[in-house]
């Protein structure tokens, strides 16, 4: 099982994906319509398309590839990656970028940028990233990618078009920017991210944790380490709002089978359509 993966494609709510995702071996999830990644895991060649990587925490098999696309893109003459990433990282991974320029006798532009439960990055007009607190054995975050546009204000809905060309003209505001939550990543969790934001459960497409599938380990096992157990999702199913809860990081004691069987076995006939494993593992 844990031998290299070239990582699946994957749609849901009309939203692409491609990338990989098994439990202390690799992580990294991208869109490249959105030209990001969730995580990076060894550098595997799909992120490398990628521009802006959000970084949950910096367990090897989620952050390991980090040295590698800033060498890549330098190499291709690319303009420098920006990486977002939990405060605690930055230091340390500088530490190393600075081991491999001198190993590798070349200087590295490097783009470190540390975010907080407030941190919101613009992609575009149409897009942006918000991040979100949640819980693992090291400092980590998940993020939400919104949709964002901008509507007529309700109070001005019932005005025609000379009134608000007046208003425009005038300097007041008509217009206020509207974001959808499109998609949550979780990266390494326990179950309390989702109260960490109000956005997370409301996201179309939910990608988070679910490292133990059945009852060979327990839920405090699950918390000890930081993480997930299916048993701790189950409950709060109807809570959550998403078109599909996509689970990733199953352990690798699983084989793709057996995690999916065990999966639809478990989860109720009402969320049974909307709750799914990551095909990429």
């Amino acid at each position: 099982m844990s031998g290299v993966s070239a990582g699946a494609a994957y749609e849901a709510a009309g939203l692409k994906f491609f990338g990989l995702s098994l439990s202390g071996i690799r992580t990294a999830i991208s869109m490249p319509e959105y030209g990001l990644s969730f995580d990076v895991a060894q550098g595997y060649p799909h992120t490398l398309r990628m521009k802006k990587f959000f970084i949950s925490h910096g367990h090897l098999d989620h952050a390991a590839g980090i040295p590698y696309i800033i060498s890549q893109k330098a190499m291709h003459n690319e303009p420098p990656p920006v990486f977002y990433m939990p405060p605690s990282l930055v230091e340390p991974l500088t530490d190393i970028m600075k081991l491999w320029a001198k190993i590798e006798d070349h200087t590295y532009t490097l783009r470190f940028e540390p975010v907080t439960e407030h941190t919101r990055v613009e992609l575009s007009p149409q897009a942006c990233v918000r991040t979100f607190k949640t819980v693992h054995r090291i400092e980590s975050y998940g993020y939400t990618l919104f949709s964002t546009a901008k509507k007529l204000k309700p109070e001005y809905q019932h005005l025609k078009g000379p009134a608000l060309a007046d208003m425009q003209k005038n300097g007041e505001p008509i217009t206020q920017a509207i974001e959808t939550p499109l998609v949550s990543f979780t990266g390494d969790t326990q179950i309390e991210f989702l109260d960490s934001a109000p956005w997370v459960k409301k996201s179309k497409v939910l990608i988070c944790e679910a490292t133990y599938l059945d009852r060979v380990k327990s839920v405090e096992h699950a918390r000890t380490w930081g993480h997930t157990h299916i048993d701790e999702l189950i409950p709060r199913l109807d809570e959550i709002e998403a078109e599909k809860i996509v689970l990733i990081h199953a352990s690798s004691r699983y084989s793709d089978a057996r995690a999916a069987q065990l999966i639809r076995e478990q989860i109720p006939e009402r969320h049974r359509e909307r709750v799914e494993l990551f095909p990429g593992r």
